[in-house]
């Protein structure tokens, strides 16, 4: 599970003002993020990342599972402790449980003894709204952890804003990024038949053509999206997708998506066209 944990640490420390953005509500004049000696279990060093801004740290542990040699909570008292001692500026703790559980642990926030009492901020993805991630490139890929009721449709509007990503090579990683993060939460045929890069690629294409309104172009590659999806169209379908409009065939475009099977697309096409 450690290999979750680094990848959100890669994400923090690639887009550092956006996860300072979205975990501080303040816009920060700078950023630095800290390579400090601070480690306390070597074997979570991948998970942990301290952000500083002008006038407050921001520390981050990411958790797949809520196992750990120390507990969390001393844990974050430690690195409180130590953090505070050595930059003298306020100190900000989050932690961020990336699968759903009902252990306690996902639902504690602070650490007690007899004499000290030490509170932490948690976030639980998956209780968390997804139209923040979905309107972040930095945040998308943590997209299909959020709270969601249709798996199918969360994973099709990520894969819809993955698609608007203008840069090849940021396009590439990101949809990367998330396919893997989408391994904790759901089925792997569900990620590849959605997040795949080909269909995306594809996706960039169809709305070009079907902005220069090109009917023809636009049927070619929504019966080869189809085919690909529920295998060979019948003949009789494939007649009256020809008749379809530019307009309808964006219409066809955008919800197919959501088709589980072929019956799915003879009752959209009942539902939108007369023939």
């Amino acid at each position: 599970m450690a290999e979750y944990d680094n990848l959100c640490k890669i994400l923090a420390e690639k887009y550092p003002l956006d996860f300072t953005r979205w975990l501080l509500n303040q816009e920060p004049q700078k950023i630095e993020i800290l390579k400090t000696e601070l480690s306390i279990e070597p074997i979570r060093a991948d998970s942990v990342t301290f952000l500083q801004t002008e006038n407050r740290i921001l520390h981050l542990e990411f958790q797949t599972t809520v196992k750990s040699q120390k507990p969390i909570s001393l844990r974050m008292l430690d690195y409180y402790v130590r953090l505070t001692r050595k930059y003298q500026i306020p100190v900000t703790q989050v932690v961020i449980f990336l699968q759903e559980t009902s252990d306690a642990i996902a639902f504690t926030n602070e650490y007690v003894s007899e004499v000290t009492t030490h509170r932490y901020r948690v976030i639980r993805m998956w209780e968390q709204d997804s139209a923040l991630f979905l309107s972040n490139l930095a945040l998308l890929p943590l997209a299909p952890l959020t709270q969601t009721d249709s798996p199918q449709t969360l994973l099709s509007q990520i894969a819809q804003e993955i698609a608007k990503i203008p840069d090849i090579e940021t396009r590439q990683n990101t949809a990367a990024y998330t396919e893997i993060l989408a391994g904790l939460k759901f089925e792997q045929d569900l990620i590849l038949q959605l997040l795949r890069e080909e269909t995306m690629q594809e996706s960039v294409i169809y709305q070009h053509i079907l902005q220069k309104g090109e009917q023809k172009e636009a049927f070619k590659y929504t019966l080869r999206l189809l085919n690909r999806r529920f295998g060979k169209i019948d003949s009789l379908i494939i007649e009256r997708l020809q008749l379809l409009s530019t307009e309808q065939l964006e219409s066809l475009g955008e919800g197919f998506l959501d088709f589980s099977n072929i019956s799915d697309l003879v009752a959209w096409l009942e539902q939108n066209t007369s023939g």
